[in-house]
């Protein structure tokens, strides 16, 4: 008797969108595509000026560096013209009896050039504040002391600008795709991290968020919630030495929110993947994080990844042009949670019962010279190796396929 048994998929409704493209939470390249717009309050960002500065773009934080020093020297310069015509310097310029307080300033262009010798601490001499005047000893205390800060904060904000490890991740790569297969009899989500530097990061680690929209059972809409993805926090696997490129693995459990998608159901789903790397730069000792997103389109269901080391010279090998091929592997397409169920319990009339999970059994054949009441053998091709480890030997009994006819 040969019965064909159709794939029975235990698998919750899906709202379908007719346009299953949706716009990246995140991109390849790890830049967030959230845009903030109407605030009001926008004091907040005057309070921490130091981070202001530091997060402006190259062009207005030149413009920024530039305008303060520009400005300051023209203040103070406008301060000299100004305190220089008051005392009557200006027309007493060329006598020599004439005790100025600000020698040689004759415009606003000589006193410009004083505001910029002394803050920068030229001094050519032809100009300065002389000790007649007390208020000009004052206003040159304080110009060097503007000037002192203007250099700490503008050097400063330069300095952590340039240093700041946003280029590292540059040569942090991660796999084009995502796979999901099995290890070790287990369904697991596998992407893959690499480092293209010899120096290494220190005390990497790795983690993952998915980022879908979904609607309560009271009818909340919730837009871009956030779960979290298991890389093995619990067990320490999240903490990589990233020496060579590292397969990072996700066990697809009970508590995965991949625990009832199955291939067919991915194909249909909207979601991304947002996976954070983050560690210590060893030549600077600052802080890195990479990041890179995966939609539903970039995961490949039943693929694994292709080895990229071998052992040439007594060394190592990592051949960085294999790290992103995946070869395809023979999978039921079941979700895990379909394939936690047990074995059969009843079939009737060569029918899949509905305890039956979604298990496909391709050819059940009678062997000649049995009667229905007697002890049946039948011979079970599954795809899946752990059902035929449930199954067992490939001899059933009668107890187990329950009917009038034989199943």
């Amino acid at each position: 008797t040969l019965l064909v048994l159709e794939t029975f998929l235990n698998e919750q409704p899906l709202c379908v969108t007719t346009n299953n493209q949706r716009q990246r939470y995140v991109t390849k390249d790890g830049k967030c595509r959230v845009n903030l717009g109407h605030i009001k309050d926008k004091s907040r960002f005057i309070s921490d000026i130091f981070t202001t500065l530091v997060d402006l773009k190259y062009v207005w934080f030149l413009l920024v560096f530039t305008a303060c020093y520009i400005l300051t020297w023209m203040s103070f310069g406008g301060i000299y013209f100004l305190g220089a015509w008051l005392r009557d310097d200006i027309a007493h310029v060329h006598d020599s009896q004439w005790q100025a307080c600000f020698e040689n300033v004759d415009g606003f262009l000589s006193a410009l050039l004083l505001s910029l010798e002394s803050q920068r601490t030229i001094g050519y001499g032809t100009r300065r504040v002389t000790a007649n005047c007390p208020e000009g000893v004052v206003l040159l205390m304080s110009q060097s002391i503007t000037g002192s800060i203007i250099d700490a904060v503008m050097v400063g904000c330069m300095f952590v600008k340039i240093s700041r490890p946003q280029q590292r991740a540059q040569t942090l790569i991660f796999s084009k795709h995502c796979v999901i297969c099995e290890r070790d009899e287990k369904l697991c989500l596998l992407f893959r991290i690499g480092d293209l530097r010899e120096s290494h990061m220190v005390d990497a680690k790795i983690r993952a968020k998915l980022i879908k929209s979904r609607q309560t059972k009271e009818g909340e809409f919730i837009p871009l919630e956030q779960s979290e993805i298991n890389l093995g926090y619990d067990t320490g696997g999240d903490r990589l030495l990233l020496v060579e490129p590292q397969t990072i693995t996700h066990i697809i459990n009970h508590s995965s929110p991949f625990w009832e998608v199955g291939a067919k159901r991915l194909k249909r789903e909207i979601l991304e993947i947002i996976v954070i790397l983050e560690g210590i730069v060893e030549a600077s000792g600052m802080t890195c994080q990479a990041r890179t997103s995966y939609t539903q389109d970039e995961i490949l269901w039943g693929h694994r990844f292709a080895s990229c080391i071998s052992l040439e010279k007594g060394a190592f090998l990592v051949d960085y042009s294999g790290f992103d091929k995946t070869f395809e592997v023979q999978m039921c397409p079941l979700s895990a949670r379909d394939r936690s169920f047990g074995t059969p319990k009843t079939c009737s009339s060569g029918e899949p019962s509905q305890e039956w999970p979604a298990y496909l059994l391709q050819e059940v054949t009678e062997e000649p010279g049995t009667t229905s009441k007697e002890c049946v053998s039948v011979k079970v091709r599954v795809h899946d190796s752990t059902i035929r480890k449930r199954l067992g030997k490939k001899r059933a009994s009668m107890g187990e396929f329950q009917g009038e006819n034989h199943c």
